[in-house]
């Protein structure tokens, strides 16, 4: 059974920073794509930014490009989301999510941000104040 619990979201003022962790447990991850996704009330879920766990190729929403940065530690089965000048419009709940079973040519071709993730962290609230 795969596991996603997030950490480090939290109160800061805008131009500010956090990092967010995600640490999956329940099977080696070698392959496949990571995610982090945003929902505020009354929005859908949407993509912030993938990554690929072979190679590392990355892909971001337009809006934090330049701002947000995600990574992954192969070692820990761990991903980070830093997010550097927040802004009041970033304030969320930001979810981590695993999708293990897609192989790097699948990912190539359909994209981060278009495929379906199949494991889903519980969120952690993200506030930005102005």
């Amino acid at each position: 059974q795969v596991q996603l619990v997030e950490s480090g979201g939290g109160l800061v003022q805008a131009g500010g920073s956090l990092r967010l962790s995600c640490a999956a447990s329940g099977r080696t991850f070698s392959s496949g794509a990571m995610g982090w996704f945003r929902q505020t009330p009354g929005k859908e879920r949407e993509f912030i930014a993938g990554i690929k766990w072979s190679g590392g190729s990355t892909d971001y929403l337009d809006s934090v490009k330049g701002r947000f940065t995600i990574s992954r530690d192969n070692t820990k089965n761990t991903v980070y989301l830093q997010m550097n000048s927040l802004k009041p419009e970033d304030t969320a709940v930001y979810y981590c999510a695993a999708a293990p079973e897609y192989s790097d040519s699948y990912l190539y071709f359909r994209g981060l941000r278009a495929i379906s993730y199949r494991y889903w962290g519980q969120g952690t609230q993200v506030t930005v104040s102005s």
